[in-house]
């Protein structure tokens, strides 16, 4: 009997998935918020990209004319490029850290916007249970990732 009043209940609840990466990674504000990234580290990655192209082209004149120069011109061009080397090993290891940063900071806001939306959708449409991650099945029927990502302003 106890078995028959739970699987009663069972049957009332209302239960729900929504796929929260695809949300993020197809939401209006995702999209956004990756532009916002591109456009506030794109040019110290670029800046980086031409440093190291710096230090290839004196590694690459030193290699061609390393015979040429006299031993301490040589050991003088090697510490230099050595030197550049460290420095851009430094600025990268900086850039990367500072770009994750500033990824989980936008990652934050906007896990709080999509949040925000499915417990809305849940209210509205009464459900009692909204998954997400670690589920291994979920058919269309319970899927709210379209109705999501519709509320956060995809078309």
């Amino acid at each position: 009997m106890g078995a028959c009043g739970a699987g009663a209940n069972a049957a009332e609840l209302k239960i729900g998935y929504v796929n929260a990466v695809k949300v993020i990674e197809e939401a209006p504000q995702g999209e956004a918020a990756l532009k916002k990234l591109e456009a506030e580290f794109g040019p110290r990655d670029k800046k980086l990209v031409a440093l190291q192209a710096d230090v290839k082209k004196l590694e690459d004149a030193l290699e061609k004319n390393g015979l040429l120069l006299k031993d301490a011109e040589r050991r003088a061009k090697e510490l230099e490029i050595v030197g550049l080397k460290r420095d851009v090993r430094r600025a990268t290891q900086e850039f990367r850290e500072d770009y994750n940063l500033r990824r989980n900071e936008e990652l934050a806001a906007l896990q709080k916007v999509v949040f925000k939306a499915i417990v809305e959708i849940a209210k509205q449409e009464a459900y009692d249970l909204i998954l997400h991650e670690g589920t291994i099945y979920a058919s269309k029927r319970v899927d709210l990732t379209d109705r999501v990502l519709k509320k956060l302003g995809k078309k």
